[in-house]
């Protein structure tokens, strides 16, 4: 079955919904047990829709086109239409956020990249916002953008989550699950899956940075920046400068991502870590880019993109990953050049030594176990290993 286009991605990690539902007050904690119920709902019905889907046209255009629904706080997608390409904005700040996020990532990778949308063929990019009341989250479910409002109709002392458009990476990290389920379509599970999360981050990163006209020394390389409320003891949901720093607090927990190997989380939870351990290919490339210098998105975003497009597989891992961008960088920029000496700079910073003969064919090591996807159950438990 070819889950290519289908395949669902939160951007809020499923253990921070459990922890606010064991450590949250008890509207906190009703909160947190409905997302995890209604996303691992969406997510039995997008597997059961695959085949059905796959027979559906997707909707290509000429030239950058979105369109923006509004759901009316309902689950019926995609909702109603409340702003297009060619409207003036609505003064709904999650409808305009949306307008302006999709279009700065649709921005990048065509102005820097030269990709047409999502699926290098003008794919219009739909996105639903006002999904259900008290949604902690937002989503690519492989055909559309959807966003929750966090917790806004809550009293204000007792909300932890904004209105999920207001993070213009969160808004690119989703879109780029997009790109890599049409290109290297990485299994969702372990370092393939890891790697998955990591690319959307790099992607993410990349389209704040170039909104912002910051260069890689600027960026404060925050996932989810604005996303976490005042109550909360956090500056984002990850960080790809200092893994395991972006939050620490008592409802939410300690952010559980590792910086380097040493720190690699073996677990079961969370799809075998993808979210947790991506933590390690995002400080690779933080690192390179740093060592490169200049804006992120022009280099070191170059060589992720080509390698991403052009050299991973389903089945790759970290090693892979370091083999194969150093092997790109070599490719763009000349053998040892400036730009590659940074790429080995930066798997070597996680503890991954670049094989300087590449991966031809980038295949992984069994990384990639198609165990199913936990339980409600399962999340519920505790993790059986812990980042040092």
């Amino acid at each position: 079955m070819n889950n290519r286009r289908h395949a669902l991605h939160c951007v809020l990690p499923p253990y921070v919904l459990k922890q606010i539902a064991i450590n949250g007050s008890p509207t906190q904690r009703d909160i947190a047990f409905r997302t995890l119920q209604v996303t691992a709902q969406m997510r039995g019905e997008r597997q059961a829709l695959t085949e059905v889907h796959e027979l559906l046209p997707t909707v290509q255009v000429s030239g950058k086109q979105r369109l923006i629904y509004d759901a009316k706080n309902g689950s019926t997608l995609p909702g109603q239409i409340v702003r297009g390409e060619s409207d003036p904005p609505t003064g709904d700040p999650a409808v305009d956020e949306a307008f302006v996020g999709t279009g700065a990532t649709y921005d990048l990778f065509w102005e820097v990249y030269e990709r047409n949308s999502i699926d290098a063929n003008g794919l219009r990019l739909d996105s639903t916002v006002h999904y259900l009341q008290g949604y902690d989250n937002a989503f690519w479910n492989g055909q559309q953008m959807v966003f929750g409002d966090g917790d806004e109709d809550l009293p204000e002392d007792e909300r932890l989550f904004n209105r999920f458009t207001i993070a213009i990476d969160v808004i690119g990290h989703e879109l780029t699950h997009g790109v890599t389920s049409y290109e290297a379509n990485l299994n969702y599970w372990y370092q393939s899956g890891a790697l998955n999360e990591s690319i959307s981050d790099v992607f993410g990163s990349l389209t704040k940075q170039r909104f912002l006209s910051q260069g890689a020394a600027e960026a404060d390389w925050i996932i989810g920046e604005g996303l976490l409320t005042a109550n909360v003891n956090g500056v984002g949901i990850r960080s790809m400068k200092e893994p395991g720093t972006a939050y620490d607090d008592p409802v939410l927990g300690k952010d559980p991502q590792p910086a380097h190997m040493d720190g690699y989380v073996n677990t079961i939870e969370d799809n075998g870590g993808v979210h947790i351990n991506s933590g390690i290919p995002n400080r690779a490339f933080y690192l390179a880019a740093m060592e490169i210098g200049g804006n992120a998105w022009e280099k070191a975003g170059q060589i992720w993109y080509v390698t991403l497009k052009d050299k991973l597989t389903a089945q790759s891992n970290f090693q892979n990953a370091a083999d194969l961008t150093y092997q790109a960088a070599g490719e763009l920029y000349g053998e040892n050049s400036l730009e590659q000496q940074a790429v080995r700079t930066g798997w070597s910073g996680v503890g991954i030594q670049v094989n300087q003969g590449g991966d031809s064919n980038g295949d992984g090591d069994g990384q990639d176990n198609p165990g199913c996807l936990p339980t409600l159950l399962r999340l519920l438990q505790p993790r059986s290993a812990k980042p040092q």
